[in-house]
């Protein structure tokens, strides 16, 4: 089933990792020792005062509540679209009120006990009804809708927000916020992965400000939509740490970016889960590009979403082939394969990315593709060879059945003294003749001095591999890798 929201990991901290054995302790061992509960005024006041410089940072990095939400309740939770009521002012307005008028009815009922012994056991008490009624209201709405489906009217959200307008007011916050912050506008895939992990189901690809930062109050800045970002464009920043990253971004090869009306001339199947779409450039009527490059072709008008595809043809001007892989259940592919078809113009963007773009100055290539990782090296291979280079690719799949372009990748191998192709295959059926295991393995089977690599594949695969590479004497500078 498709889903905009999607699950991934949120807790990056040992504090939010651990932070709800804090909500279970208040929430259900307060039940027989009240004075558990004590332990929340230190939260507020906290939590308040951090507001006031940070905003809702601590609702994404100390939050107990919070750590619940996301560590424990998110394998669980439905992860639907939040209800647009639960985000209602109005609401978040009303739950304050009561809150605080159900807080405060009780403080006066406790105060009569000033100096009694059963005072601080009844004044915790209070604070641990407060806990188990969060916990119990907002893990039920975790599970029926999404896990910070609570955080969107919590009383001490709202708290943290007014505080924030304060901080703001006073100047407070100008050396102190750190904001989700976008290095350069121009290398933003537009792809929607930021707000499709956010907890808070905010959007930032669609509202970052002109100075690279994203301002909605109700970002709780716990850095998930920076861990997913494919383009590694964002970070958690001051404003004059923005300014610094704006003015030292590399923006090679992102710079001749621009919109592009193209007509879908030819759909290729290269196995079960992968096609290759022709694009024809309508306007511009051509477009410059060079191999390792890659365009992002728009799937959605609401919520806006781009999907990035590298070449995987040389750059002739008019058109590009763009080869992209069926994800089970993925939200953007699978429009792709079920509403693309010949004939039909779509929005792209581009030409993007300076990672594979080769430095022509070697002479020893060392190319690592992994799974759909091998479409950029159809073009730069091409290039290579054409410049009489040394040319090594290594290419690994999980099974025979999903190496493509592999014909065209043997003819080359067969008509060029310089290019070696080596392929491995991780999981092959018992009958399979050729070479077994990973990328990794073959590495050890090669000599490596002086070798310039290029790797794109899976996060895993090039982190694994990077490792061998860096064992092996390769110097870090020597290797550029983009992840499929």
């Amino acid at each position: 089933m498709r889903t905009f929201n999607i699950k991934t990991k949120r807790t990056f901290t040992a504090i939010r990792q651990y932070g709800w054995l804090f909500t279970l302790t208040v929430a259900f061992g307060g039940l027989w020792y009240p004075r558990l509960g004590l332990l929340v005024f230190g939260v507020i006041f906290s939590l308040a005062v951090m507001s006031l410089y940070k905003g809702r940072y601590w609702c994404g990095n100390f939050c107990a509540h919070g750590s619940l939400f996301d560590q424990l309740m998110l394998p669980w939770s439905r992860n639907r679209k939040i209800p647009a009521v639960l985000k209602s002012v109005y609401v978040q307005a009303a739950v304050m009120i009561w809150f605080m008028y159900n807080l405060g009815s009780r403080f006066v009922s406790v105060a009569g006990l000033w100096g009694q012994l059963p005072f601080w056991d009844r004044l915790g008490f209070v604070f641990v009804m407060s806990y188990l009624m969060v916990t119990i209201v907002g893990g039920t709405l975790s599970l029926f809708f999404a896990p910070r489906s609570w955080c969107q009217f919590c009383p001490m959200g709202t708290m943290q927000v007014l505080m924030y307008k304060l901080g703001k007011l006073l100047g407070w916050t100008k050396k102190h916020d750190r904001k989700i912050t976008l290095e350069a506008a121009i290398k933003c895939h537009k792809c929607a992965k930021c707000g499709r992990v956010c907890p808070m189901q905010l959007l930032p690809h669609t509202a970052f400000s002109a100075t690279g930062q994203f301002d909605d109050e109700n970002c709780i800045r716990c850095l998930t939509c920076v861990d997913n970002c494919p383009a590694k464009a964002l970070t958690l920043s001051t404003a004059h740490e923005a300014r610094q990253l704006a003015a030292q971004s590399d923006n090679t090869g992102y710079t001749g970016r621009q919109k592009i009306t193209a007509t879908i001339t030819r759909i290729e199947q290269l196995s079960t889960d992968v096609r290759e779409f022709t694009f024809s450039f309508v306007h511009p009527p051509t477009v410059s590009y060079l191999p390792g490059q890659y365009f992002v072709v728009k799937v959605e008008n609401e919520p806006e979403l781009y999907r990035a595809y590298s070449a995987a043809s040389s750059a002739n001007n008019q058109s590009v082939r763009l080869s992209i892989k069926h994800m089970k259940n993925g939200y953007g592919t699978s429009k792709i394969f079920d509403e693309f078809k010949v004939g039909q113009k779509h929005l792209l963007e581009g030409p993007l990315g300076n990672a594979l773009l080769v430095d022509m100055k070697a002479e020893k290539f060392l190319l690592i593709a992994g799974g759909i990782g091998i479409t950029p090296f159809i073009p730069i291979v091409d290039q290579l060879l054409a410049a009489k280079k040394q040319v090594t690719l290594v290419y690994g799949v999980n099974t025979p059945d999903e190496l493509i372009y592999d014909e065209k990748l043997n003819s080359a191998a067969l008509q060029s003294g310089n290019f070696r192709y080596l392929k491995v295959v991780a999981s092959p059926p018992p009958n399979y003749t050729g070479r077994k295991g990973l990328v990794t393995d073959v590495l050890a089977d090669l000599d490596l001095a002086d070798h310039r690599v290029y790797m794109c594949g899976s996060k895993g695969m090039v982190v694994a591999t990077t490792k061998t590479l860096l064992s092996r004497g390769v110097r870090e500078e020597n290797i550029s890798a983009e992840s499929a």
